[in-house]
Formats: structure tokens, sequence, C-alpha cells
């Protein structure tokens, strides 16, 4: 058992319906499995589960924590800073490919 730290500026959902709401209603909240320190006050790129970038959130809070389950699991809030534009979603949806999502050597 141990943190793991997301210091890099990417912020993947894996949940459609969670970023919908962070889209739709300008905060939400992002449920990832086990123990992660995520920056709070830190400003990063949103992904979809497809790793398309879609906007620029920021993080509110990260609160990790062994459910009532026993899983491991860490919440963050996120506060919609604005959408991506379709020519910088493209730039940083490929860049995050090159750097994190694409074949690792």
């Amino acid at each position: 058992m141990g943190f793991q730290t997301e210091f890099n500026s990417v912020c993947k959902f894996k949940n459609e319906q969670e970023l919908y709401e962070l889209l739709e209603y300008g905060r939400g909240k992002m449920l990832k499995e086990g123990l992660r320190v995520f920056p709070a006050g830190q400003k990063v790129i949103a992904y979809t589960p497809d790793n398309k970038a879609v906007a620029i959130v920021l993080i509110t809070a990260s609160v990790a924590e062994i459910n009532f389950q026993g899983r491991e699991v860490t919440s963050v809030e996120l506060q919609l800073v604005r959408k991506l534009t379709d020519e910088e979603s493209k730039v940083q949806t490929d860049l995050a490919y090159e750097m994190f999502f694409g074949n690792q050597a």
C-alpha cells in the first residue's frame, strides 16, 4: 500500500458521466482506484476515456481513503476553467498520446 503521485498535467476520466457533469455544470468529482495524491490548486488538462483533450480544469480537493468495501480509492473534486477549442484539443491530444498514452518504449 502506498500513494501514487499525479504531478503531471493529465486528468483522464474513466467514466463518461463524471466528465459530462463537469462539462455541463462546471464542477464535478472523479473517482480513481488506488491511493493517489492530486495537488489541490493545480490546473490540468482533462481527457475523455478515449484520450481526447477537452478542457482545462482546476483540482479543488483530493481525498484518498479505504472505503467500506476495503478498496483504496481517491476522490478528486474539479472545477471547469474552460473548454478547449478544436485546435487546442488536437494539439493537446497529440502531445498527450506521445507523452502518456502512446506505446511506451
